[in-house]
């Protein structure tokens, strides 16, 4: 999604952040600063709950579908170009993947866009994964998006199973808080068929406290032309960690916001493990994505979504 700061480029110490721009991208990595404090002589007090939420009513979620329409979808599509595509991304051309799709929202600002997301496994059947960024504005907790709308597989204005309006939306804290920590897992509605999203599309499976290393397929819709969002992408890469993120080289732009990294991934089947999402690039001309390390916060806010 284009919720990004549109200054500046990845330095040390650097922490991925967000901030609402019309149209749809991918955050730019710029750095928040850490102050040491000292807790002598101060109360101890209740750890906060390391997962917040917010979610939407019956007919928030009813209009949501409604508003989405084929041509809207097209519209949105159309409404911004960020170039053309990088050289190390690709068009996906194996077997449909069925749990990727596009995740459309109106933004904080009252923009339409879209990121990209993953249906994963869960134990309600019904939880979809993306990037922090994608849901709400970083560092703003009451900057939260609307009329929100998965549609897997989608290409080409074709939605080959449907779409799911969003129930309720789950992030870190300190995302919305602070802006670290750039991912997000959300709860979807059944279809119109009254059938649970991975019933119908199956499941991603989801790894935590992962080590870092290996080849990774990192997928996503980005607004780069020729596609301009209407095609799945993929860049291809070996993931190294980097200052407390992990890294992988793929120039793949704003629209890819959320989308999987899918580590052991089989090209002939179109499977793999999601073990990260698109976050943030390195610069204007990208030659990196980044992604969170799930860790305990990241499988705490999963497991909370797998109960909703």
């Amino acid at each position: 999604m284009f919720d990004s700061p549109l200054t500046g480029s990845r330095r040390p110490i650097g922490r991925a952040t967000a901030l609402a721009v019309a149209g749809t991208a991918l955050a730019l990595a710029v750095p928040v600063s850490a102050t040491a404090v000292s807790g002598a002589g101060r109360t101890a007090a209740a750890a906060p709950n390391p997962v917040s939420s917010f979610g939407f009513t019956t007919q928030e979620r009813k209009d949501a579908l409604a508003y989405w329409t084929p041509a809207r979808i097209k519209a949105v599509g159309k409404s911004v170009d960020l170039g053309p595509t990088g050289p190390k991304t690709k068009a996906w051309t194996g077997p449909q993947l069925k749990t990727v799709g596009r995740l459309f929202m109106v933004n904080a600002r009252g923009s339409d866009t879209w990121c990209t997301a993953t249906a994963v496994q869960s134990a309600n059947r019904s939880v979809v994964m993306t990037a922090g960024h994608c849901v709400r504005r970083a560092a703003s907790p009451d900057n939260t998006n609307m009329s929100m709308v998965f549609v897997p597989a989608y290409s080409k204005g074709k939605q080959p199973y449907g779409a799911f309006a969003v129930r309720t939306v789950l992030t870190p804290r300190t995302f919305g808080e602070e802006g670290t920590n750039d991912v997000a897992a959300m709860v979807v509605d059944t279809d119109k068929n009254g059938r649970r999203l991975t019933d119908v599309v199956g499941g991603t499976p989801v790894a935590f406290n992962r080590a870092v290393g290996g080849k990774i397929s990192s997928f996503g819709y980005p607004a780069t032309h020729p596609q301009l969002g209407e095609e799945l992408l993929r860049c291809v890469g070996t993931e190294k960690k980097e200052n407390g993120q992990q890294v992988i080289p793929c120039d793949m732009t704003g629209g890819s916001s959320g989308g999987p990294w899918l580590a052991g991934f089989d090209e002939v089947t179109g499977k793999g493990t999601l073990v990260s999402v698109n976050s943030a690039l390195d610069g204007f001309t990208p030659t990196k994505m980044y992604g969170e390390i799930l860790g305990a916060t990241a499988k705490a806010m999963y497991e909370r979504a797998g109960r909703g």
